[in-house]
C-alpha cells in the first residue's frame, strides 16, 4: 500500500484566516474583542508552518486597519518601547507572543512603505526595528544557552526565524558596525536614561565574542571596543571586567600613583561616551571612605570651574555621592561633573535645596512608584537623588519615553535649565505631600484634587524626576486646558507662561487659525519670527531665557505627522557661518528626517549637549507656535520677501500643504 504524504496546510489554514480577519474588519468596536483572540489563535497555527512568517507579513497593514490591536499595549505603534520586545517575546502566553509578531510585521510594512499608520514615519520603523534587533543580538548571532534553553517555547523556533526576517529586512551587511554608529549617534545626546543603550553595548559584546568580522570597517571596531571598555573596563585596574568585589580589593592594595591614573582614566571615558561604568562609582565611594578627597577632581574630570564649585561645596558634594553614587546609578557621576561645570552651585538657593532633598523622607506613595519604576537594588530615596543631580547635569537630556504627553517633559527641561530653584520647590511638594500647588490666572490649582489628564499612570520608562512629578503636572496641565477651552485662541497662549514660567513671552503667535486649521497670515508670522529670534533681524539680541514653541512634525516624506513641544534655546552662527535655531525636543531622540532634506542634526553643527539644530529657515518652515517678549528694537533689520516665500514654500511642499487659506 502506497503512503501519500499529507497536502500542505498553509493555504487551507490562511484562507480560514482571512476570513476571521475579514470579520475583525467587519465587527463594532464592542465586539473585536474576542474576534481578537480568534485571529490571535489563528495566526499561531499559521506562524508556526513554513511560510507562516510570509503569511502574516503580507496582511501586516490589513491586521492593523482591521483592529488588532485595539484596546492592547499595541494599540500605538509610535509610543513602543524597543527595551520590552525581547521579554515579550519570551513570554510563555501565546496570544501575548503572536500580537508582539504581529507588531514587529507591522513596523516591517512601514518600513517597506506598504503600510502608513498615523504618527509611525517609516524612519521611525527603522530605527525601532534596529534597536530591537540590537537588544535581541543573542538571539540572532549568538549560539543558544542553557538559560535560552529554558525559557523556550512551543513558538521559540518561529520567534528566531521573524528575528532573522527583520535582519533580512533591515540589511544584514554589516549590521553590528550599524548598531555601533546608533549607539554613538544616541550617546552624543547625552540621554539621562542609558539602560537600552547599556543592553544594547552587551549585546554587541557577547556578538563579537562569536563573530568578530561583522563589524566591517576597522573605525567601528575601534568604536565598539571604546564603548565596551567604558562599560566594562575603563581603567587598568578593571580592563578584564574581573567583578566590583575584585576591583575594590585592587584598589586597596595600590599606590597613589596607581590611583591617580585610575581616576583620569575613569573621567576620560565618562566624558569621552557619555557613560559611566559601575566600577567608576565603586571608585568614588572608594576615594571618599578611605579619606582621599584629593582625587575627586581628575575622577569627575573637573575645568576650573567645576574644580572651584568643588571647593566651595565639598561636603555637600561629598555628601550627594555617599547618597546618591552606587553601581546602580552610575550616570549620577556624570550628571554631578556637569552640574558642577553648569556653575549653578553659586545660586544661593541651589546648594540648600540639595542640603534638603538629602534629608528628605519620601512618602510611601513616591517611594512606591520608584520602586516600581528602578527596582529596589538602590533605595528610592537614593535614586531620587541621584536622578535630580543627573537632570541638573543634562537638563536637554530628559526624554519624554512612553509618556503621552511632551509637555511635561519639557517642563522639567526648562526649569533644570533655567529656574532649578523651581524644580526643588516642586520636588519637595511631591516628596512631602503626593501632590504639587501650581497657580493659573490667580487661581490655586492642586494635583490632588484634580483628574487625571493624558498620563493615567506613573511613566515606568522615564528618569526618577519624572517618575514623580509628571503625573502632578499632567493633571495640571489638563486643567489648564479645561480652563481655556472656550477661549477663541490655542490654549498654549495662556497655559505656556503660567505653566512653565515668568519669563515665557506675553506675545503669542501661531501660523494657523485654530477654527479652521488653515494658515493665517503665515508670511507676518515668518517676519515675525525672523524679529524676534534672528540675531541680523532682531539687533543681534540673544535669547535671554528658553521659550516653549510648537513644531508641525512630519516624516521623511514631508507628510505631516502632528504637533510637538519643543524649546528653542539659542539661535547662533554654527562653524560654517550658517544661522541655526538649538533646541530641545523632549522624545528621547531628536535626530529626525522631516523630508525634503530637512535633517535634523545633533552633532557636528555646533551643538552643546542634548541640543537639536536646524538651519534657522529649515527650522521656520516647520514652526507654528512661538512666543515672544514683545521688546522691538530699533535696530531691526527687515526680513527680505525672497526669504519669506522661500520658507513659505518649504511649509506649503510639507505640513501646510493642506492648510492652504481658500
Amino acid at each position: 500500500m502506497t503512503m501519500t504524504s499529507d497536502p500542505d496546510p498553509l493555504p487551507a489554514l490562511t484562507r480560514s484566516f482571512d476570513r476571521m480577519l475579514e470579520q475583525l474588519a467587519d465587527a463594532s468596536a464592542a465586539g473585536k474583542l474576542s474576534y481578537q483572540g480568534r485571529v490571535l489563535d489563528a495566526a499561531r497555527r499559521v506562524l508556526k508552518l513554513p511560510g507562516g512568517i510570509a503569511v502574516l507579513e503580507a496582511r501586516a497593514g490589513a491586521l492593523d486597519r482591521a483592529g488588532i490591536f485595539e484596546g492592547t499595549d499595541w494599540a500605538v505603534p509610535a509610543g513602543l518601547v524597543p527595551g520590552m520586545v525581547g521579554n515579550t517575546l519570551r513570554a510563555a502566553e501565546p496570544r501575548t507572543v503572536v500580537l508582539e509578531c504581529l507588531s514587529l510585521l507591522r513596523f516591517l510594512a512601514v518600513l517597506r512603505g506598504e503600510h502608513a499608520p498615523p504618527g509611525l514615519p517609516r524612519e521611525h520603523a527603522h530605527h525601532f526595528l534596529t534597536q530591537v534587533l540590537a537588544l535581541n543580538l543573542d538571539r540572532i548571532l549568538g549560539p543558544g544557552t542553557e538559560a535560552a534553553r529554558v525559557q523556550a517555547h512551543a513558538l521559540t523556533p518561529m520567534v528566531d526565524a521573524l528575528l532573522h526576517r527583520l535582519l533580512e529586512a533591515v540589511g544584514t551587511g554589516g549590521i553590528l558596525g550599524q548598531l555601533v554608529d546608533e549607539v554613538w549617534r544616541i550617546l552624543r545626546q547625552r540621554p539621562l536614561q542609558v539602560d537600552h543603550v547599556k543592553s544594547m553595548i552587551l549585546q554587541i559584546a557577547i556578538a563579537l565574542q562569536h563573530n568578530d568580522k561583522g563589524l566591517g570597517a576597522t573605525d567601528n571596531r575601534l568604536g565598539a571596543d571604546r564603548l565596551i571598555s567604558a562599560l566594562f573596563g575603563p581603567t587598568e585596574l578593571c580592563r578584564e571586567d574581573p567583578g566590583l568585589e575584585v576591583y575594590r580589593e585592587r584598589l586597596a592594595a595600590s599606590d597613589p600613583g596607581t590611583l591617580q591614573a585610575e581616576a583620569t582614566g575613569m573621567a576620560r571615558a565618562m566624558h569621552d561616551t557619555g557613560l559611566v561604568s559601575d566600577y567608576h562609582a565603586a571608585f568614588l565611594r572608594f576615594v571618599l571612605d578611605s579619606g582621599q578627597g584629593h582625587l575627586l577632581p581628575a575622577a569627575l574630570g573637573l575645568s576650573s570651574t567645576g574644580l572651584d564649585a568643588l571647593r566651595c561645596y565639598e561636603p555637600l558634594i561629598q555628601r550627594l555621592i555617599a547618597c546618591a553614587v552606587h553601581p546602580g546609578t552610575a550616570q549620577a557621576v556624570l550628571g554631578l561633573s556637569l552640574m558642577l561645570e553648569r556653575g549653578i552651585m553659586y545660586s544661593p538657593p541651589i546648594a540648600p535645596s540639595l542640603w534638603r532633598l538629602l534629608g528628605a523622607s519620601l512618602t510611601p506613595g513616591c517611594e512606591a512608584a520608584l520602586s516600581t519604576a528602578f527596582g529596589t537594588a538602590v533605595s528610592p530615596h537614593a535614586r531620587l537623588v541621584a536622578g535630580v543631580v543627573t537632570l541638573l547635569g543634562l537638563p536637554l537630556g530628559i526624554g519624554q519615553g512612553n509618556n503621552p504627553t511632551c509637555q511635561s517633559a519639557r517642563a522639567l527641561s526648562i526649569w533644570a535649565l533655567n529656574d532649578p530653584d523651581y524644580l526643588f520647590w516642586l520636588l519637595a511638594q511631591v516628596t512631602a505631600n503626593d501632590h504639587v500647588v501650581m497657580y493659573f490666572e490667580g487661581d490655586t490649582l492642586d494635583s490632588g484634587a484634580l483628574p487625571a489628564g493624558l498620563a493615567l499612570h506613573a511613566p515606568l520608562d522615564a528618569d526618577p524626576v519624572s517618575v514623580l512629578l509628571v503625573p502632578h503636572l499632567d493633571r495640571i496641565y489638563a486643567e489648564m486646558g479645561r480652563r481655556v477651552a472656550g477661549r477663541p485662541e490655542d490654549p498654549h497662549r495662556w497655559i505656556n507662561p503660567e505653566l512653565h514660567g515668568w519669563w515665557v513671552g506675553r506675545e503669542f503667535h501661531i501660523a494657523v487659525d485654530i477654527a479652521t486649521g488653515k494658515l493665517r497670515d503665515h508670511d507676518r508670522f515668518i517676519r515675525d519670527f525672523h524679529l524676534a529670534y534672528h540675531p541680523i533681524h532682531n539687533g543681534n539680541e540673544p535669547v535671554v531665557h528658553p521659550q516653549p514653541a510648537g513644531i508641525a512634525v512630519t516624516d521623511s516624506q514631508g507628510v505631516f505627522v502632528g504637533w510637538h513641544a519643543i524649546t528653542i534655546v539659542r539661535v547662533a552662527l554654527d562653524q560654517t557661518g550658517v544661522m541655526r535655531v538649538y533646541f530641545f525636543n523632549p522624545n528621547n531622540d531628536s535626530g529626525q528626517d522631516w523630508g525634503h532634506g530637512i535633517v535634523v542634526s545633533t552633532h557636528g553643527n555646533g551643538e552643546r549637549l542634548g541640543e537639536a539644530s536646524l538651519p534657522f529657515d529649515q527650522f521656520a518652515s516647520r514652526l507654528y507656535i512661538f512666543h515672544d517678549d514683545g521688546l522691538s528694537t530699533p535696530l531691526a533689520v527687515p526680513v527680505e520677501d525672497t526669504t519669506v516665500a522661500a520658507i513659505r514654500e518649504m511649509a506649503e511642499a510639507s505640513w501646510a500643504r493642506d492648510r492652504l487659506p481658500a
